[in-house]
């Protein structure tokens, strides 16, 4: 990219697109599209038809999407398959209908096998059952991933999907009934604290463990990718790019982590009655890595500048 060119970034007030923002700014890219909801519905092909036609974006960033914990993915099993599949289908198709130069979707490591081998391959992308608590999520993450292959085989594009592992930081989700794990208890453990309760109770046994990636080491990738030259071929033989720390962690030590950074003086527990969901989720970061990038963020310094922003924006 050079930088005068358009950049469409797609759920820029989320997580991811926030991000992603940010990254290109820092970067001197200035000329970014980034319509809100309440200027462009997503899931209507037509008014994403429009809206490209109108603005001729040059590189598109596929990071909107319905996302959500457990509980929001057991809850609303149907608007998580069907919400993600109608974005998918209206910005990958309109990016190939535009002539896009290059395109990245947004995947998701919890849509590798439930029982995957550890460190998750890029190529055990479905080779095993998926973990039935976020199925259709992961149906409709898949069928994105398929799509941006398909239309570089067929239409020459170069789309570029990519797996994050689970992230964290400025702009997450702390609602307790649809937020990941990570802002989940930093939510809980701040309460706890400010209403002096004894103890914090954590959903499942604590044994499950899990990647965590800071939000800007993502968009960083993103940002390194869509500048990367690629071959022909490259895009023609599926590419798709794992991007995560390399390091995992269990819910239990992410907890008691939590636990020292929002300063809680009581006790932690666990309702094993509760899912544990994957037992593993641990990344093979091997292609990134050999491509020179790293995730630069540590772990206790990325929860305690997310803390601090929780704290300025609840």
């Amino acid at each position: 990219m050079n930088q005068n060119s358009k950049i469409f970034v797609a759920g820029p007030r989320g997580l991811v697109g926030s991000a992603i923002i940010r990254c290109l700014k820092k970067n001197g890219y200035l000329n970014i599209l980034s319509p809100a909801h309440s200027e462009l519905e997503l899931m209507d092909q037509n008014a994403v038809d429009a809206y490209f036609k109108k603005n001729k974006p040059d590189y598109v960033y596929l990071a909107a999407a319905k996302v959500g914990g457990i509980m929001a993915n057991s809850t609303y099993p149907a608007d998580f398959i069907f919400q993600n599949l109608m974005i998918q289908n209206s910005i990958i198709h309109q990016s190939c209908v535009h002539k896009v130069k290059k395109l990245i979707f947004l995947g998701s490591s919890c849509i590798y096998p439930k029982h995957c081998p550890q460190p998750m391959k890029e190529e055990h992308l479905m080779t095993g059952k998926l973990e039935s608590t976020n199925s259709p999520y992961a149906i409709a993450k898949i069928a994105g991933i398929e799509m941006c292959w398909a239309y570089n085989r067929q239409y020459k594009t170069k789309f570029i999907p990519v797996m994050p592992t689970n992230l964290y930081g400025p702009n997450d989700n702390f609602n307790l009934e649809t937020s990941h794990v990570l802002p989940a208890l930093i939510r809980k453990f701040h309460e706890a604290k400010q209403n002096k309760k004894s103890s914090v109770t954590v959903w499942g046994t604590g044994s499950p463990k899990r990647e965590f990636l800071n939000v800007d080491d993502l968009a960083d990738a993103c940002l390194f990718l869509m500048n990367k030259d690629f071959t022909k071929n490259d895009y023609l033989n599926n590419p798709l790019f794992n991007i995560g720390t390399g390091k995992d962690i269990s819910i239990k030590q992410l907890a008691q982590l939590i636990k020292e950074t929002t300063e809680f003086k009581g006790e932690i527990t666990f309702d094993t009655t509760k899912p544990d969901g994957t037992p593993q989720k641990l990344l093979d970061v091997s292609k990134m890595n050999i491509l020179q990038w790293k995730a630069d963020t540590k772990l206790h310094n990325g929860i305690t500048d997310t803390y601090k922003w929780y704290l300025l924006n609840k």
